[in-house]
């Protein structure tokens, strides 16, 4: 008897949205038991990873720092998705909005000019649009997989950005340790809340939410964007020019991760080092797939996945815990909502394999 599987000839919708509610509920089950294996008690662990971190006003505040670029990201991923173009290389995007920005701080550390942070922002989405151009020309006009060369391009940037750190950015004050000079307060991103670390980057991040739910809903873009994914040939049919699309999206995303990216060094980390995301880049995939490509769900679905950065960081603190149990549970996570789907639009079937004759 081999199993197989077969589409549903109709999909029920409310379960469309209810999979992601599973595959969470699954991630926390079978994230007890990871730490059951772990040698540690399960309620305690679960309490650290999910609960601890939000008792009070400042963990709540990290977690919204936390969950503002990978939504910002994710908007920009998910609208490209909706018209079946795959930028996977969102992580090299910010990396290069981040450094576009950060060198108007490295080259006038002492400026007071208020215009540079505008400036900064500017470059940054400027940057990131660079970045993803390239894959979007390979596309339209090579026809190469943007997959692949989104994705290589994350390892270009990364090897750019180290030598720079290590080399003619470096601080000269820094005591050779490969780090920026700090911003100036100028090219800072302002603190909402005092005594925290929650910036303007936050208040952004709800700005382009709004304006991606109001492109898809209400503006003709959206309609070109949906249709382009969904049905290709109409879409050909009625004259929506497929590379167009193809390189708006692109841009769009790289834009937005590049502005992700140097609100993050303008921001909570202050300078330009080696590593300035902990994956903000390629989670934001995560984040784009279980908010349902759609604004609201992927708000939703950023704070699971910042909530997922935070507990990891309390656990390895309160329970020792290795630094990678964050990226188990977003894998686990991604597992879960990759087969809710699955058993959302196929069903198994069983039966005897037949050979044919002839």
């Amino acid at each position: 008897m081999m199993p197989r599987l077969v589409p549903k000839q109709t999909v029920n919708s409310y379960m469309i949205w209810l999979s992601p509610v599973i595959a969470v509920l699954l991630t926390l089950v079978f994230g007890m038991l990871l730490f059951m294996l772990m040698g540690q008690p399960p309620i305690k662990a679960i309490t650290s990873f999910f609960i601890t971190p939000l008792q009070d006003l400042y963990g709540v505040s990290e977690w919204l720092v936390k969950a503002s670029p990978l939504i910002m990201i994710a908007i920009g991923l998910a609208l490209g998705f909706r018209a079946n173009v795959w930028n996977i290389g969102a992580e090299g995007q910010l990396v290069l909005g981040a450094l576009a920005g950060g060198a108007f701080a490295v080259y006038f550390p002492v400026s007071e000019n208020v215009l540079m942070l505008p400036a900064m922002l500017i470059a940054g989405v400027l940057g990131g649009m660079f970045w993803a151009a390239i894959p979007a020309y390979l596309k339209t006009h090579f026809n190469c997989n943007e997959i692949l060369t989104s994705l290589m391009l994350t390892y270009v940037a990364a090897l750019l950005l180290s030598t720079l750190i290590h080399g003619p950015w470096r601080d000269p004050g820094g005591y050779n340790f490969p780090e920026s000079v700090l911003f100036p307060a100028v090219g800072s991103v302002p603190i909402l809340w005092t005594g925290t670390r929650l910036h303007l980057g936050a208040a952004a991040t709800l700005l382009v939410v709004v304006v991606a739910w109001v492109m898809l809903s209400r503006l003709l873009i959206g309609f070109q964007i949906k249709v382009a994914g969904q049905a290709p040939r109409a879409a050909q049919y009625a004259g929506v020019d497929a590379n167009k699309i193809a390189w708006f999206v692109l841009l769009l995303s790289g834009g937005l991760a590049g502005l992700a990216g140097i609100i993050e060094v303008a921001g909570p980390i202050g300078q330009l080092l080696p590593t300035i995301s902990p994956g903000y880049g390629f989670t934001a995939i995560i984040v784009a797939f279980l908010g349902r490509l759609h604004p609201v769900g992927i708000v939703l679905a950023g704070l699971v996945l910042a909530l997922s950065y935070l507990g990891g960081e309390n656990a390895q603190i309160e329970l020792g815990m290795p630094q990678g149990v964050a990226g188990v549970f977003q894998g686990m996570l991604l597992f879960f909502l990759l087969a809710c789907d699955v058993l959302v639009n196929y069903r198994v079937e069983f039966g005897t394999r037949v050979a044919k004759m002839g």
